[in-house]
């Protein structure tokens, strides 16, 4: 298959921008040079030393991917009101974090989500599954910042999308397999800054430059509706249904509270008070994009029909896939703007795409080297053992999510809601029981993740495989089509949460229900993640219950 071309992408050498990504780039590098990592503390959770508006920065740019700064205006721009549940789920999912999660995550302090897991369950399968699941998700979620990151170096450096890919992805993977966490979360505070920059100068500049608005674009985009395809106007065509379009916000709201390299952000900071406020900083950052991202779609799809005298959803010569995926860079360059700023509205997504696969690499390479291979393979394992295994995870899941974002099976908005649905379906009813009823045990957990993989492997099976592997799409009855297309209807991999996740909790539930309650400490560890009273910085909730005399503590 030949991967998908932006043929409408000014595909070019062009010195300012080239530029500018070097010096973004290499800056990165000293960054992650200068804060690199010598001990597991520092590898994984950053020294549990960082600010809440520092960690809120990070939360933005790890969380403002690709999917969010190219993808989700390319949604919007291609498949209209249908694009508005990607900002719906991604949005409230935050509350939901805020409220039940972030404060008792950081009280419960390890290193990692499967940590969590493992220990809250007392059950090394139980760290096992939600380890691979987490190295999953890093490289589903992560083949659409390396498709991102090939389209935007496309435009600068006017080479082929493939040795683009590879180019960005090696360089982004020697900074992480030298920095860390640490230097890691320190360079997102940085990439925030340049892509929240990029993204809003885009919106205000284009949009005032052509008219479309003055002073407040993020509103006044909704005259363009009018002008544009009838996508804008009615939310549910052809394959968007009404059903698709909750599934798809069910799946991304819980997928948010599922995703390892977001829950660990909160094992970063110094105490509860402080996860709780980075949330809240993190949310507003996330939102200063999110509230623009539909205003840069409208502009997009305007001027791409302007300016290709065809129509953006058109089955022939209309806007492609890859071309959706760089709508907001396309604005700006059909806005015939000047060379140098269309660069620095590439150079945001660059940072957003690195920012994020820097966080789910780091949570991969911790998965390995500390839930499996130390916790169960070498108990005995050193800090230098662990670094290094967590150092050859980087550099071995980032040639395998190289290869794969040469011909994606989706766009990268899609890509990125198949690793939330996962996230949602296996991990989050984990979290949320795991630390809000005290009677989840062991069995039930094992059988909860079991068959939440079961739910979201055999729906990718279904519905994406069959238009890469052959014996599958000749089941289904052609390239492109569901094996069994009442099971896609209701379980699709974009939105399998709103049945998995529901799903998972009830077998959790009635499993835990029917089996032996958890030991009392197990107990006292999940009331002592609600205990209004302050911990210390590098105290966990494990170490107040060793220490408290057995008495429990007053809940919230």
């Amino acid at each position: 298959m030949v991967p998908l071309q932006a043929e409408a992408l000014d595909i070019s050498f062009k010195l300012l921008p080239a530029i500018m990504i070097f010096l973004m780039m290499a800056s990165f590098l000293v960054i992650g040079y200068v804060f690199k990592v010598a001990d597991t503390e520092g590898m994984w959770v950053a020294g549990r030393g960082i600010g809440n508006i520092e960690n809120g920065m990070a939360i933005g740019a790890n969380w403002m991917s690709a999917a969010s700064y190219l993808g989700l205006a390319g949604l919007v721009a291609l498949a209209g009101f249908y694009g508005l549940a990607f900002i719906v789920g991604w949005t409230t999912g935050y509350f939901v974090l805020l409220i039940f999660l972030a404060a008792q995550m950081r009280r419960f302090g390890k290193y990692t989500a499967p940590d969590f897991v493992g220990d809250r369950f007392n059950s090394p399968v139980a760290r096992a599954l939600a380890a691979f699941t987490t190295l999953l998700i890093a490289y589903v979620y992560s083949v659409g910042q390396a498709r991102g990151m090939g389209l935007v170096g496309q435009y600068v450096f006017g080479l082929d999308i493939i040795p683009m890919i590879i180019v960005m992805m090696t360089i982004t993977v020697g900074y992480l397999a030298l920095s860390g966490m640490l230097g890691a979360t320190k360079n997102m505070a940085v990439q925030y800054v340049i892509l929240i920059v990029a993204f809003l100068a885009g919106v205000y500049v284009v949009g005032w430059t052509q008219g479309y608005s003055t002073v407040l674009p993020q509103i006044q985009y909704g005259a363009l509706f009018s002008e544009l395809s009838r996508q804008f106007s009615e939310p549910f065509l052809g394959d968007n249904t009404f059903y698709l379009w909750v599934a798809t916000a069910f799946s991304l709201i819980v997928g948010t509270c599922g995703l390892p390299h977001v829950l660990v952000r909160f094992y970063t900071v110094q105490n509860e008070r402080t996860a709780r406020w980075s949330t809240v900083w993190g949310l507003f950052f996330i939102c200063l994009l999110y509230w623009s991202a539909p205003a840069m779609a409208a502009f997009g799809v305007n001027l791409f029909e302007v300016t290709q005298g065809a129509s953006a959803y058109a089955g022939t010569g209309g806007m492609t896939g890859a071309e959706g995926d760089v709508i907001v860079v396309l604005a700006a360059q059909f806005a015939t703007l000047p060379t140098w700023f269309v660069g620095l509205v590439a150079a945001g997504a660059m940072a957003a795409a690195i920012a994020t696969t820097a966080g789910l690499f780091i949570t991969a390479s911790s998965a390995v080297a500390h839930d499996i291979y130390t916790e169960l393979i070498n108990p005995d394992a050193t800090q230098r053992q662990q670094i290094l295994i967590g150092r050859v995870t980087i550099v071995v899941i980032g040639a395998l999510v190289t290869v794969t974002a040469f011909n994606p099976p989706a766009l990268i908005g899609e890509l990125v809601a198949y690793a939330f649905s996962l996230a949602g379906i296996v991990l989050f009813p984990m979290f949320f029981l795991g630390l809000w009823w005290e009677n989840t045990n062991k069995p039930g957990a094992l059988a909860g993740m079991s068959a939440g993989l079961f739910i979201w492997i055999t729906s990718i099976i279904n519905s994406v495989l069959p238009s890469y592997v052959g014996f599958l799409a000749e089941l289904a009855g052609g390239e492109g089509a569901a094996i069994v297309p009442i099971y896609a209807q209701y379980v699709p991999p974009i939105g399998a949460a709103l049945v998995g996740t529901p799903a998972v909790f009830i077998i959790t539930i009635a499993v835990s229900m029917v089996t032996d309650e958890p030991s009392m400490e197990t107990k006292r560890l999940v009331r002592q993640c609600h205990s209004p009273e302050p911990m210390g910085q590098q105290q966990t909730a494990q170490d107040a219950v060793s220490t408290d005399g057995g008495e429990p503590p007053a809940d919230d």
